[in-house]
């Protein structure tokens, strides 16, 4: 009788078709609440501590890269062509 009775849980298992019976699915659904959690704890702590001001951010270089444009040059005008 007991081994009837195993053998009947075993098959229930691997044949039952209800979504919360299979493990994959709460794999699934725990990797998505763990993520969402991270991002809201994420964007929480963002809020939370703000930047401080950068020192160079009114300066003319910023990270050696000029903050405006030097007017260009016109081209070298080539020599005429001999004939």
């Amino acid at each position: 009788m007991r081994k009837a009775k195993r053998k009947r849980e075993h098959e229930v298992s691997t044949t039952d078709p209800r979504w919360y019976r299979q493990p994959i699915a709460w794999l699934g659904i725990s990797i998505f609440v763990v993520t969402l959690a991270g991002c809201i704890h994420l964007i929480l702590f963002a809020v939370a501590h703000e930047d401080p001001s950068l020192v160079f951010a009114d300066k003319e270089v910023s990270f050696r890269i000029p903050a405006t444009r030097k007017p260009t040059q016109p081209p070298a005008t080539p020599p005429p062509a001999k004939p």
